[in-house]
């Protein structure tokens, strides 16, 4: 693997021990290299400068996109009921589902 900073290597045949995870060694490989790939971009992050950046959770500004919440009138009763394939007093009827 070569000599890897211990501060960004995690080695992948120990945390599939760990975990009590068998995973073939050509794929082992293979994941290795990728986490090392993703641990070195991370690892450029910490070269950026962000001294005065406020910490933000994301990019643009968020909006409540939801409509305002009103009042309206709604059906009456009877003209919703009239929809019912059956009805018990002045309720839908519907099929028991639970034994």
């Amino acid at each position: 693997m070569g000599a890897e900073n211990s501060d960004t290597f995690i080695d992948v045949a120990k945390v599939c021990e760990l975990a009590h995870f068998d995973l073939p060694q050509e794929e082992m490989d293979k994941f290795q290299g990728q986490l090392n790939t993703i641990l070195g971009y991370v690892q450029k992050l910490h070269e950026l400068d962000v001294d005065g950046i406020e910490p933000t959770l994301y990019g643009q500004p968020v909006e409540n996109v939801f409509r305002e919440d009103v009042n309206e009138a709604s059906l009456d009763h009877e003209t919703v009921m009239a929809n019912a394939p059956e009805r018990t007093g002045g309720e839908f009827k519907v099929p028991k589902i639970v034994e």
